[in-house]
């Protein structure tokens, strides 16, 4: 059975596909044509329109600006890149790429939103190395975790109060190099008037309140809703009592956590100690 056949609405790269096939023939243009507006190869055209390939992040931005979409292409591209995305995580994403707030403990691992580009792929190449994803799985968890990033310079971003379990500044991910400018980067962000950036050391010990990462969102209509991950998925937590739990369980580790300006100070030391 030819891919076109499949139902469009059970497969994001086949709708994607259709959906370029169907604007580029509206405007009539052949795919030689949209290859060039588009600055790609009429091969990779082809092989989009066709489910051949999975379209990427910069090629769903490019079709939106070409076709004047303001978005559906890239829509689509986000909804295709669930499928390679752990269990519960994209309906944690949606509500973060409207939160008024957002509260969150990183543990050993740079939350995604902090991350660049190269500390992504790092973390993505490897799951490929253990066999748990696919190269194409890979490119697209990275695509997504910068796609995701764009909530941090939209004309009104949310307030962001990060607590970095210290891990996050020592354990080396990407090589030397990597975690330089992953360094660099959570310092940057620090600076924001938006974004307030606390580092938990392994001195709290048995007091740390999490054993997992954990993420609570301000909603716009005025709820709040956490997101916690385990090895083998994520769950989004809606119920009140518990929700306000580790709302409770937040602002203890807010408390025991260093102040801001000793966390800069303990970022800088991480990065000293990277340095030749």
């Amino acid at each position: 059975m030819d891919v076109l056949e499949v139902d469009a609405m059970s497969s994001p790269a086949v709708r994607f596909g259709q959906e370029l096939a169907r604007l580029r023939r509206a405007r009539g243009w052949s795919q030689v044509g949209l290859a060039k507006r588009m600055g790609y190869s009429n091969t990779l055209v082809s092989y989009v329109e066709r489910a051949k390939r999975p379209p990427t992040m910069n090629f769903a931005v490019k079709a939106d600006q070409v076709f004047e979409t303001g978005g559906t292409f890239y829509e689509l591209w986000r909804r295709h890149t669930k499928a390679s995305l752990l269990e519960g995580f994209p309906e944690f994403a949606d509500g973060e790429a409207k939160c008024r707030r957002l509260r969150g403990f990183a543990l050993a691992i740079v939350n995604g939103l902090f991350q660049v580009q190269e500390y992504a792929e790092a973390l993505a190449q490897a799951a490929v190395d253990r066999g748990a994803i696919n190269q194409s799985e890979a490119e697209q968890r990275v695509e997504f975790v910068l796609a995701r990033q764009r909530m941090l310079d939209r004309r009104k971003p949310p307030l962001i109060h990060a607590v970095l379990d210290e891990d996050c500044l020592v354990r080396t991910i990407g090589g030397r190099a990597v975690m330089l400018k992953q360094l660099d980067r959570i310092v940057e962000l620090a600076a924001r008037p938006n974004v307030t950036i606390q580092v938990a050391p392994f001195s709290l010990g048995e007091n740390l309140p999490f054993k997992m990462p954990v993420t609570l969102l301000d909603l716009p209509d005025g709820s709040v809703v956490g997101y916690a991950e385990s090895y083998a998925r994520g769950y989004l937590e809606r119920r009140r009592e518990i929700v306000s739990a580790w709302e409770r369980e937040y602002d203890q580790l807010v408390v025991e956590a260093l102040p801001k300006a000793a966390s800069l100070a303990l970022i800088h030391k991480a990065r000293r100690e990277l340095t030749p």
